[in-house]
């Protein structure tokens, strides 16, 4: 396996931020329009939030979303790649961090079933978590 294949599902979050953050601002330029609202009534920090339906703050909630937990998948990622670590078990969890970090993403941004997204955003985490844990125990050489 090529070290760069790790480089697939990196890519891959990046793109979920890109529509994610697109969308955000359909949602919002949508809503700020429907209801004539001004640049100076929106002036005051905070204020769109608090006047917003979830169907507009869910997907900026979302976007904030991604520069938490994804941030330390980065990291891994290029961790992996510099110290030429990058294997099909790295990669799997990578790609299953992926693909239930995008099901969060558009449970969060569409109908939001609190359940679902817990749980969606626990097995994404946890692939994660997997990859640190195997990381840091490959490099205190407590296993090989």
């Amino acid at each position: 396996m090529t070290q760069d294949t790790i480089f697939s599902p990196f890519f891959a979050t990046v793109f979920l931020t890109l529509l994610v953050w697109v969308y955000m601002y359909i949602r919002r330029i949508s809503f700020i329009t429907s209801r004539k609202l001004t640049p100076n009534e929106l002036a005051v920090p905070g204020t769109l939030a608090q006047i917003s339906p979830p169907s507009v703050s869910n997907p900026s909630d979302n976007l904030k979303n991604l520069f938490e937990i994804p941030v330390i998948f980065y990291a891994l990622v290029l961790y992996l790649f510099i110290t030429k670590q990058v294997d099909t078990v790295y990669v799997n969890a990578a790609w299953v961090f992926v693909v239930f970090r995008t099901l969060h993403s558009a449970v969060h941004c569409t109908f939001n079933l609190i359940i679902l997204r817990f749980y969606l955003y626990l097995f994404a985490t946890l692939a994660v978590w997997f990859i640190a844990i195997r990381a840091a125990l490959i490099h205190f050489g407590t296993i090989d």
